[in-house]
């Protein structure tokens, strides 16, 4: 196909600015995407940035992509021209580890495509995202998007609500739990409502007392400040499951003494070293601290069906690509409720 506007990041150093990529030729079972929206996740800014040293320039990001299909390849025959899809963090697999074979690509044992900054055989030698006019994607990592679901408030959905869907439901979160979503962003704000749409009493746990009347407004039934002491002793031994979607390292024991015997604390938002753990709780309790990525493509199918049937879609301000730096600068201050999508159609 010809070359596709987008917008790039040259080096570490450099705003995002525009550039043309070299989409490779639609295959047999590929299909081609105009994209709409694109969704600003934080892994942008460090992948941009260059913050976990593996970025390879130029680097386009986005990975919470919407559109319409504009071609398919002649193996695709359930989808149409025309029809609105989303792609989310990865766009191939082995297809043949156990991982694959489970529906959990997520965790492909040979590692999985993700859909920018990965090494692959299309031009340019590896995957550029949905910072641009059109991608082409293998069939099976193409996702539907249900009517009814307005599709810039979808785009996070591909990363933000999937990361908080995933292990709401491997937790298998229901009415009668208690359940305390840590940190109110991009993606505590999608916690609470998928939580509260599951059934459950759900508890926002933030440092900010001016996040209180937000929380209640997104589904909460209850604000915990975790710098009040008493009020987090009160709540000792009350939740059955934690979601932890802090993206800075932090001491995540200050929060265990909330979980009941046999509870968990999943770890969504920090990726790396982060404090030395206290093996006290866990041993007394029969408490876990526990990790999740983003979902399958079946489940994150499972989840954007869910969205459509609860009328879930993610709080976003929407930018023109020009904007893209300042909105990356925003996002660093937590300036943002709760989610940049932008607009494609600025994209010239």
């Amino acid at each position: 196909m010809p070359f596709t506007s987008s917008f790039a990041a040259q080096s570490a150093t450099s705003p995002l600015a525009p550039h043309q990529i070299d989409r490779r030729a639609l295959g047999p079972k590929d299909v081609q995407i105009a994209i709409e929206y694109c969704g600003v996740c934080h892994t942008d800014i460090h992948q941009s940035r260059n913050d976990w040293g593996a970025s390879n320039y130029p680097i386009v990001p986005g990975h919470e992509i919407v559109g319409k299909v504009s071609a398919l390849g002649s193996e695709v025959k359930h989808l149409k021209l025309g029809q609105q899809v989303a792609v989310g963090c990865f766009v191939d697999s082995c297809h043949t580890c156990s991982s694959c074979k489970a529906d959990l690509e997520q965790y492909c044992l040979n590692g999985f495509t993700a859909t920018y900054n990965s090494a692959t055989k299309d031009p340019g030698g590896f995957t550029y995202g949905g910072y641009s006019k059109s991608i082409v994607v293998d069939k099976h990592f193409v996702l539907t998007l249900p009517d009814g679901l307005d599709p810039a408030g979808a785009a996070p959905l591909l990363c933000a609500g999937i990361t908080t869907y995933s292990p709401l439901r491997h937790w298998d979160v229901k009415p009668g739990m208690t359940v305390g979503i840590i940190g109110l962003g991009g993606l505590g704000h999608m916690g609470v409502k998928l939580s509260h749409a599951m059934g459950a009493k759900t508890v926002m746990i933030t440092t900010s007392k001016n996040k209180a009347a937000d929380a209640m407004k997104l589904g909460a039934d209850e604000v915990l400040i975790s710098t009040d002491a008493a009020a987090m002793q009160a709540m000792g031994n009350q939740f059955d499951f934690l979601l932890n979607t802090i993206p800075v390292p932090h001491d995540f024991n200050h929060y265990m003494p909330l979980l009941k015997v046999d509870g968990t604390m999943c770890i969504v938002g920090s990726v790396g070293p982060t404090a030395e753990l206290n093996t006290g709780p866990l041993i007394f309790g029969r408490k876990s601290v526990a990790g999740s990525l983003v979902g399958g493509i079946k489940e994150t199918q499972e989840m954007l069906e869910f969205c459509a049937k609860h009328s879930i879609v993610s709080e976003i301000e929407i930018i023109k690509m020009e904007e893209i730096n300042q909105a990356y600068e925003r996002m660093l201050k937590s300036d943002v409720k709760y989610r940049f999508v932008i607009d494609m159609n600025s994209l010239g």
